[in-house]
């Protein structure tokens, strides 16, 4: 997060890890298959309870870039304010991170 508050982009494999770190934790907080999240092209998690998603486009997606969601994800960021910027897409009646964020 270093380079991101200073305004640089981290090295790729660096900014991957990160990523996929903080979406690995947030499956283990929020378990469950009802919400897919994703943050191409550096990875994708299913979490949140409820009615399990198994073909096709699940009904419930929040998709991002990855600044946005290591912003997110570390408190530099509210979910309020990325979805009212545009941050953020989501679409589902469950696709609200707010009480999973920050980690």
């Amino acid at each position: 997060m270093t380079a991101l508050d200073e305004g640089r982009t981290p090295e790729r494999p660096v900014y991957r890890e990160a990523v996929r770190t903080l979406l690995t934790v947030l499956a283990e907080r929020a378990p469950g298959r009802s919400v897919e999240v994703r943050v191409p092209p550096y990875g994708a998690v299913q979490c949140v309870p409820g009615p399990r998603h198994t073909r096709g486009t699940p009904p419930n997606v929040v998709e991002m870039a990855a600044d946005t969601w290591l912003a997110l994800a570390t408190g530099r960021l509210s979910w309020a304010q990325a979805v009212t910027d545009g941050r953020v897409q989501v679409s589902g009646n469950r696709a609200d991170l707010s009480a999973h964020l920050p980690l």
